[in-house]
């Protein structure tokens, strides 16, 4: 039997889809995913190590970036933003703590719906994955363990320095209680400032090995209270996060993006499909109304080669694993998935049922026209890895001057 492979605005990707439990219709499924760029603007332009800046601003650069990639009827999905100051886990990073921050992302916000486009807002808590010299306070974590490898370091050197420093050497608190709740809050706090500025929605950052993957990671939650010690338990905070956003600015403007299978930020914890599984259940029956769940496809991972994760992959018995399961248990509600989709491989997927849409990531920074390239048969701009993770001294190159292929 032959399959005939249906690309280009007759494909799927092009059929419209409702999200936020039907108040908003995408009029494509080609979905901006979340791109830390680091090309916000220091809120104090003269850093030192004595008084090194330590908050950015997103300035009139990024609201062009998303602007650029903004189409009638489209999602865009932010970086990651963090909630408070203790959460941010990079340099030139903006997040959605202070007046001037909301004030910015404002505009972003502006310059989307200028086009006709949706944006939902990512809040992102780095937890363990940061330093002390870049946050002013000791990371945190479920709990106080400290990275596995001596020599993993920290993405950026603190500021008057050149030398890379290893997470190995700041081991993170463990969260208290309190600091939980009052961690739930500050998300709280950014989502409810999100809706108010325009943005569409907001997106719950869960995996990655950031803080919520954290919880679910049962070799870095070593926790015996009611936070760690079993698959069930060390849902409890993702559900608590979830359940408290909801109350916040309604669940049907609130998702999530899970990486089941991830390996990023070391975290490597097993059962995965047992904690996943009842994640995604206690989601699905707690929350039946949200906007869309987003995940990662099981043989992607940022630092990994697709031949490394399938060896990690077997070596949990997992060989031949996909995202299925997840798929099955949130039934109606719009089911994204992210991991290497480009003009050759996105076809008959939404076809399929296999997923509502695809979230694409690379290839959106290079080809701000990247939905009309994928429309139209059009090749795709090559990408510079090398410009992904700023700060530069020139921010623009290769982030707002890729031209659209009618100016090439």
């Amino acid at each position: 039997m032959t399959i005939q492979y249906i690309s280009g605005e007759e494909s799927g990707l092009f059929r419209p889809l409702t999200i936020s439990n039907g108040s908003l219709t995408l009029r494509h499924r080609i979905i901006h995913a979340p791109l830390t760029r680091n090309r916000g603007v220091p809120a104090n332009p003269i850093s030192t190590p004595e008084n090194p800046n330590r908050i950015w601003v997103p300035g009139d650069l990024i609201a062009e970036y998303y602007g650029q990639r903004a189409t009638e009827g489209g999602l865009l999905i932010s970086e990651g933003i963090p909630p408070s100051l203790e959460s941010n886990g990079m340099p030139g990073v903006p997040g959605l703590f202070t007046p001037e921050q909301a004030n910015g992302w404002k505009k972003v916000v502006d310059a989307v719906h200028a086009k006709g486009g949706f944006i939902f807002c990512q809040l992102w808590h780095a937890g363990r994955a940061t330093i002390p010299q870049m946050t002013g306070s000791p990371a945190v974590c479920p709990s106080a363990s400290v990275w596995d490898s001596p020599k993993e370091c920290y993405s950026h050197p603190p500021v008057g320095s050149t030398e890379p420093v290893p997470y190995a050497n700041h081991p993170p608190i463990e969260l208290s209680v309190p600091h939980i709740k009052q961690t739930i809050q500050d998300y709280c706090n950014a989502a409810k400032t999100a809706m108010e500025i325009g943005f569409d929605g907001v997106e719950i950052h869960g995996g990655n090995g950031y803080l919520p993957e954290q919880f679910l990671s049962s070799n870095i939650n070593k926790r015996t209270d009611d936070y760690g010690g079993s698959p069930e338990k060390r849902c409890k905070f993702v559900f608590e996060l979830m359940d408290e956003v909801a109350k916040t600015i309604g669940e049907q403007n609130l998702s999530i993006r899970l990486s089941p299978f991830g390996l990023f930020n070391q975290a490597r914890g097993e059962q995965r499909l047992e904690t996943w599984t009842h994640l995604c259940e206690g989601l699905k029956k707690a929350h039946p109304a949200l906007s869309y769940v987003s995940f990662v496809e099981p043989r992607f991972e940022q630092i990994f080669s697709e031949e490394e994760k399938d060896t990690f992959l077997q070596s949990w018995g997992l060989k031949d694993v996909t995202l299925d399961r997840f798929r099955k248990i949130f039934g109606e509600t719009p089911f994204f998935s992210a991991g290497g989709f480009d003009d050759k491989n996105s076809w008959n997927i939404v076809e399929s049922g296999k997923y509502d849409g695809l979230l694409f990531g690379r290839y959106f920074i290079s080809n701000p026209d990247l939905v009309h390239r994928l429309a139209k048969g059009l090749p795709l701009a090559p990408y510079d890895r090398t410009r992904f993770y700023g700060p530069f001294e020139d921010n623009v190159f290769h982030y707002t001057d890729y031209p659209t292929i009618d100016k090439q």
